[in-house]
């Protein structure tokens, strides 16, 4: 079972039915429980880093989800449940983060660019990773974001955007992969990328 994290920041629904429609069952919970017991795990969000950790920790999700990262098991990480991975975010002051790797998410500084970075933008794919199967380097995904983390470990960047400057718009691990771009609403190759994932927990 896929199960999709819900703590009240994710568009949940689109990443559900990006799922159904690949053709691999997901369970939206906000259970403990359903998430020791996944096979793989997504962590959808949209909005402030602050409150994000704010609602993890008050559902008590934050141990189960490290947890379920440490036993290697697929996971997924989706725009602020990428950041959300780093020790923390300069939004609001510094924030705290999950930790999982090292480095922290700060907000684009370029004065003439529009912020949030919003809309089509490419992606060069700097190392292989199963995530990305059946889809070309420079292929085009849909962001909206202010901030981007600046990981510690370059051995993770799995791919990088250009907007004023070069970002990691993916993070490769091991069975680990979070994405700055929302590859539901990323029509056919985000599509693809979902199917990937499913190919993770479902081989």
């Amino acid at each position: 079972m896929i199960a999709i994290v819900d703590y009240g920041m994710g568009n949940l629904r689109s990443v559900h039915k990006a799922f159904e429609k690949a053709g691999f069952p997901a369970l939206v919970t906000q259970s403990a429980e359903e998430l020791r017991k996944a096979d793989g795990l997504v962590v959808p969000g949209v909005g402030a880093f602050k409150k994000a950790m704010e609602n993890l920790e008050n559902l008590n999700l934050i141990k189960p989800i490290v947890e379920f990262i440490e036993k290697g098991k697929p996971f997924l990480g989706i725009c602020l449940g990428l950041q959300l991975l780093f020790a923390g975010s300069e939004e609001f002051g510094w924030q705290r983060g999950l930790s999982i790797f090292r480095g922290r998410v700060v907000r684009f500084r370029e004065t003439s660019l529009k912020i949030p970075h919003m809309g089509w933008n490419t992606i060069r794919i700097k190392k292989p990773a199963p995530i990305f199967e059946g889809l070309a380097d420079g292929a085009y995904f849909y962001f909206v974001h202010s901030y981007y983390p600046v990981p510690e470990d370059e051995e993770i960047v799995a791919a990088t955007t250009r907007y004023g400057l070069e970002f990691t718009s993916a993070i490769a691990f091991g069975n680990l992969f979070a994405l700055q771009f929302h590859p539901e609403k990323s029509q056919t190759v985000g599509l693809q990328i979902i199917k990937n994932f499913g190919h993770l927990v479902y081989p």
